[in-house]
């Protein structure tokens, strides 16, 4: 099977209008191999507001109780994952949806109580991916994920931070490059100014430091995790036209993350 890239939407620019999905479409049309996966915390924080419910995040992952844990799947699982396949396929492209749920793709675990009903991933069985891939299909991924078969927790499935499935899946199938977009310029230092090219240490310093901080940790400890497999990383800024091209031809900015 053909290497894929692995790109990560960030839920903060879906909905913006830019080319993403045009890009994905020109990027199958040209026989790439494209596994994509998605967040949508916007819309589910939207959702719990019209339920006069409110949320909170620990490190950028989002405490998730049941009533969360429920919005996750419904407002993720199936209205942002069925309208950007809807999308895909009314552009052109041939994608097919699925959440960590299905064929068990992702067996997941709670690891931190403060978080709720939010986990890690402990297991990736990526035989639904490879038959999608074969078949021509891009896979559109969503949380949430299964719980793994020792896991405890009083509930059917666990939510898992978007940016998480993308490292776990790249690495998992030795993808090609991981590509995060996200509505920023990259990894910023502590002035504000893009740092275009960091190192895993740098990258884990920078952490330490609280630089890097809130929704840009997952994204980095991802693309840490992928390294062991993948060459680079790269967070860049998904709201410029044909961001995602750019990018895939050596064309853009963001930050670039190396072993």
């Amino acid at each position: 099977m053909k290497r894929p890239i692995v790109i990560k939407i960030g839920g903060s620019t879906l909905g913006s209008h830019d080319t993403t999905l045009e890009d994905l479409v020109t990027l199958q049309k040209r026989h790439v191999s494209l596994v994509v996966v998605h967040g949508g915390g916007n819309r589910v924080t939207e959702w719990l507001k019209r339920h006069g419910l409110g949320t909170s995040f620990i490190d950028g992952v989002r405490v998730t109780d049941e009533n969360s844990l429920e919005m996750v799947a419904a407002v993720l699982g199936g209205l942002v994952n069925t309208e950007l396949v809807a999308d895909i396929n009314a552009l052109g492209g041939a994608a097919m949806g699925m959440t960590g749920v299905d064929g068990n793709l992702l067996e997941c675990r709670i690891t931190n109580p403060a978080i709720g009903y939010a986990g890690n991933i402990t297991k990736v069985n990526p035989a639904g991916i490879e038959i999608m891939l074969e078949a021509g299909f891009i896979p559109v991924i969503a949380p949430p994920g299964a719980k793994a078969p020792d896991e405890p927790a009083g509930v059917s499935y666990i939510n898992i931070n978007a940016d998480e499935i993308a490292g776990k899946l790249a690495e998992t199938l030795d993808a090609e490059s991981l590509i995060f977009l996200t509505d920023v310029a990259g990894i910023l230092d502590k002035d504000g100014k893009l740092l275009e090219q960091l190192s895993s240490a740098e990258v884990k310093a920078l952490m330490t430091s609280g630089v890097i901080s809130k929704g840009m940790i997952p994204k980095s400890e991802s693309a840490i995790l992928a390294l062991a497999k993948v060459s680079s990383a790269k967070i860049i800024d998904g709201r410029g036209a044909h961001a995602l091209l750019w990018a895939i031809e050596g064309k853009s900015g963001g930050t670039v993350i190396t072993a």
